[in-house]
């Protein structure tokens, strides 16, 4: 391909838009633009890169033994009612009305749609198991997109459903997408973590597992064990309490330690609390409020740790959890904004296990300007409901192994659930067993992000020059860069390179641009094929420079001179294309 007829439209600074690395040099390399926040075009090279991702994603779903379909973007919004999740998936669902007022919703993910097909074709066990998937574009309305391609709201995913006859067959299929996912990550030259995580919106009656890459930018944080491998998601994982010593002392009920009531005026923040009386944060308790399916409720949390929701709501088994606004708080008489406790509090109070286990606390006093010293829990607030609902931190230890855990970044780039019978059983899917008995198929769910996978390289890869792409999923093998065009040595050695690494199956893009060799030189850098090779002076005695990611030394491309053969020769043996 000649790089004078491509849009290629590389940047020498990055937009004000880019907050990413990896989204700074998609940009500057000419591979995506902004159309609007969260949604992309994919130019000519960044399409290219998607492509290959597709095709690694789409050969390793065939492999598995998946059957490629491809269902509506815009679905009838009555089977998401039929699911239930019309209402409870909130304002990221985007939806719309056609002429006829009926409403739609585009698809952000599509268990309603393929449940709907199952239920209307599947009707015998003989038809089961088996596994459908699909690639292409879902929508979701983010508050705030952000890190280009990472966060978007039009992006690109491969989602897949399984339909299996019971628990067993689903397990299998569990593993078998397990590996594919695997090795779709390692083909994309990813360095990635698989860990137990939350079901989220979509659900489920089962185990469940994300695939993190690792990344600075992540948005996710993820909590590994070096000792026994243990990994979770921050929000799923399980730990053993750090707290302490000082603070666990269990009092006895009897023992006598005064509650004082202290002004503090203007002070409502942790902080600014443990600032205006010279203690730490792990002596103070929060009280969180929070609409439980509109039900007020309690978490009581210690002052230095972060209460986890998805915990929260679990405990309290409800579908709907929000945190309660100042408007609702300053509704009960009783309350006050900024200045919350449990002694007294006459709610529902689910009570934290590390505030269980503390001496004496300080804690609001539900009065504006005062807080309370002295708190003691299970004696001034009851300790009727006592569940671990915060998140792990620093210093906490392995519920398998009681090693310290490690706490590390990582972009999500795919998802793999077991959803039961939870779809199949609301949208009324059914079908003969061997018995003659009408069972709910088990289904399983397993999408991959396919443009975040490439967002997510591009993070891994991207160096200060530009992008390093792995052979895997770069848009071309070569670059080709002869210094001058109109030197006829150069351009007859160019040509006669181009067709013979295109006749051995190679990619090859020529820079045949009118241009300064700097200029062609730092456009190579951004765009980032694994290979380049500089056609210059020594064209005529059929010499060349060889620049690859290989060879690469501190993170910059170091470039070895050879004759042309040999070249070619180590493009045949570093790259193939069989």
């Amino acid at each position: 391909m000649r790089q004078s007829e491509m849009l290629v439209p590389t940047l020498r600074e990055a937009p004000a838009e880019a907050d990413a690395t990896g989204h700074r040099l998609l940009l500057r390399s000419g591979m995506i633009r902004q159309v609007a926040a969260g949604i992309y075009s994919y130019l000519p090279l960044g399409r290219r890169v998607l492509l290959n991702v597709e095709q690694i994603v789409r050969e390793e779903m065939d492999r598995a033994g998946c059957q490629e379909v491809l269902l509506p973007i815009m679905q009838p919004a009555e089977l998401w009612e039929e699911s239930g999740r019309y209402t409870q998936y909130g304002p990221e669902l985007m939806r719309l009305k056609d002429r006829h007022m009926r409403e739609f919703a585009l698809g952000p993910t599509h268990e309603e749609v393929v449940t709907a097909l199952a239920r209307d074709e599947v009707n015998s066990y003989r038809k089961l198991p088996f596994t459908l998937y699909q690639i292409g574009t879902k929508f979701r309305d983010e508050r705030r997109p952000r890190f280009g391609l990472l966060r978007g709201r039009e992006f690109i995913m491969k989602d897949a459903y399984s339909f299996a006859s019971d628990w067993e067959e689903l397990d299998r299929t569990y593993q078998v997408m397990n590996t594919a996912y695997c090795r779709i990550l390692e083909r994309c030259g990813l360095d990635f973590l698989r860990v137990e995580a939350d079901a989220g919106t979509i659900g489920g009656q089962g185990e469940t597992h994300e695939f993190m890459a690792l990344a600075d930018v992540g948005e996710d944080t993820i909590v590994t064990c070096k000792t026994c491998g243990y990994a979770a998601n921050l929000e799923k994982a399980a730990f053993q309490s750090a707290a302490p010593a000082i603070l666990t002392n269990k009092p006895k009920v009897n023992e006598h330690t005064e509650v004082l009531r202290v002004e503090t005026p203007g002070v409502r923040t942790i902080a600014e609390l443990c600032s205006f009386l010279g203690k730490n944060a792990e002596e103070m308790v929060k009280t969180l409020l929070y609409l439980a399916d509109g039900q007020l409720v309690a978490a009581i949390v210690r002052g230095d740790h972060e209460l986890n929701d998805i915990a929260l709501k679990q405990v309290l088994g409800c579908e709907e959890l929000e945190l309660a606004d100042d408007a609702t708080i300053a509704a009960h008489s009783n309350l006050t904004v900024g200045y919350l406790g449990p002694v007294g509090l006459g709610l529902r109070m689910v009570v934290d296990a590390d505030v269980a286990t503390m001496k004496h606390a300080v804690t609001g006093a539900n009065e504006a300007g005062m807080h309370l010293s002295g708190v003691r829990p299970g004696v001034d607030f009851p300790l009727d409901q006592v569940e671990r609902i915060r998140f792990a931190a620093e210093g906490d230890c392995c519920v398998s192994c009681g090693e310290p855990l490690v706490f590390t970044k990582g972009i999500e780039v795919g998802h793999i659930f077991k959803l039961g019978t939870k779809y199949s059983d609301a949208m009324g899917a059914s079908f003969l067993d061997r018995n003659g008995r009408q069972c709910a198929p088990v289904m399983g769910c397993y999408g991959i992000g396919v443009s975040r996978l490439m967002a997510a390289i591009a993070e891994q890869y991207a160096t200060e020059e530009g992008i390093q792409w792995p052979v895997s999923v770069a848009p071309y093998d070569v670059h080709l860069i002869p210094v001058s065009w109109k030197d006829e040595h150069q351009q007859k050695l160019t040509l006669e390179l181009e067709q013979q690494l295109m006749d051995c199956g190679f990619r090859v893009l020529v820079d045949d641009r009118d241009e300064r060799p700097g200029v062609k030189f730092k456009d190579a850098e951004l765009i980032g094929l694994p290979v380049h090779i500089v056609v210059g002076r020594g064209a005529a005695e059929a010499q060349v420079e060889l620049g690859a990611h290989m060879l690469a030394v501190s993170g910059e491309t170091k470039r070895i001179s050879m004759k042309a053969q040999e070249a070619v020769n180590y493009v045949k043996e570093q790259i193939r294309r069989d």
